[in-house]
């Protein structure tokens, strides 16, 4: 039933951006959701999942929070850009409590979606991160992203944030 409503959901998205109706392009949109349908159930595991519907509505709250960081962070690098003698490149080296792949990609991908950071590598519970500033590497070191990830996933919140910085 779940694959069922993911399906009518993407094709009802696909149709309404699609805005072309005929034969080529329904079938056209009727495959790319059965594909993108069968690739995140089996990915996401949400057939396995009794708390999915948590999880999608706790990533759901956190794409607000994550763009108001961008926000943030952009301004900081602006700063930067004015007063370049707060540039202080350096490379952050944390271990993260997260335990899914899942969990550490989305945490990976938002601190390199952000300003002024990039996530150079991920190896185990490590992550290797590239940050501009000061500013930007006890941001990290902080761990407010990591935590919030770690809701998404329902991690133990004692695991995320306890980290040994470098």
């Amino acid at each position: 039933m779940r694959r069922l409503a993911i399906f009518g959901g993407l094709f009802a998205f696909w149709l309404v951006l699609s805005g072309h109706y005929d034969l080529l392009h329904l079938g056209a949109g009727l495959l790319s959701s059965g594909l993108v349908t069968w690739l995140s159930v089996e990915v996401l595991r949400l057939d396995t999942s009794p708390r999915t519907g948590a999880s999608v509505w706790r990533l759901i709250r956190y794409i607000p929070w994550i763009f108001g960081q961008v926000v943030v962070a952009s301004l900081h690098v602006v700063h930067l850009v004015l007063r370049p003698s707060g540039i202080r490149p350096q490379i952050v080296r944390f271990r993260t409590g997260l335990r899914s792949d899942l969990a550490k990609t989305l945490l990976g991908n938002s601190i390199t979606l952000t300003p002024g950071t990039v996530t150079m590598d991920i190896v185990g519970d490590e992550f290797i991160v590239h940050a501009l500033s000061d500013h930007a590497a006890r941001e990290l070191r902080g761990g407010a992203m990591e935590r919030r990830v770690a809701r998404i996933f329902n991690d133990e919140p004692g695991d995320a944030g306890a980290r040994s910085a470098g």
